[in-house]
């Protein structure tokens, strides 16, 4: 370690990733990946050794997104629209901050009078798909949003390697 005027400074060994600088929001509307009826992500970054991503989640119609925990610390930001949790009072709307604590069951809805809400998110670890009784019945995590991430991507015509500069 060495150090210099402002304090130590922490000698880097090995190859480091390059950072990624993307447009969140895409013009190529083939980026924007699938997930359920009216609802996409649009991937900024998955890191497999920490087992984060963070994405742009887009839905078009009021409803539930989905019912879910994560084992890890979730940030959100709300670009457009809004949306909310069954579990919680608040309303989510365009500029607000959103912190999910780590194992919370939470169900995510988009109120009826949104046509569109787009946050982004960024997630520790994977997603876990509960029913009404809390019982596990599916998962996301980085490996499988780069599963869906190639599959789509070959499918619409930017080849399944499109994925590649989002992961680190």
């Amino acid at each position: 370690m060495t150090t210099n005027a402002r304090g130590p400074v922490i000698a880097q060994s090995g190859v480091v990733p390059p950072e990624i600088a993307v447009a969140a929001l895409p013009e190529d509307e083939r980026v924007w990946v699938p997930q359920a009826p009216n609802v996409w992500f649009r991937p900024l970054m998955f890191n497999t050794v920490l087992g984060q991503w963070c994405n742009l989640l887009k839905v078009t119609a009021a409803g539930i997104v989905s019912r879910h925990r994560h084992p890890g610390a979730v940030f959100g930001y709300v670009i457009k629209g809004k949306w909310h949790y069954y579990e919680h009072p608040w309303v989510a709307e365009a500029g607000h901050f959103v912190y999910e604590p780590p194992g919370e069951i939470h169900t995510l809805a988009v109120p009826d009078d949104c046509d569109e809400m787009i946050t982004f998110f960024n997630i520790s670890g994977a997603m876990a798909y509960v029913d009404e009784e809390g019982v596990q019945v599916g998962y996301e995590d980085t490996f499988t949003k780069i599963d869906m991430c190639r599959a789509h991507y070959e499918r619409v015509g930017l080849g399944a390697g499109y994925v590649d500069q989002f992961i680190r």
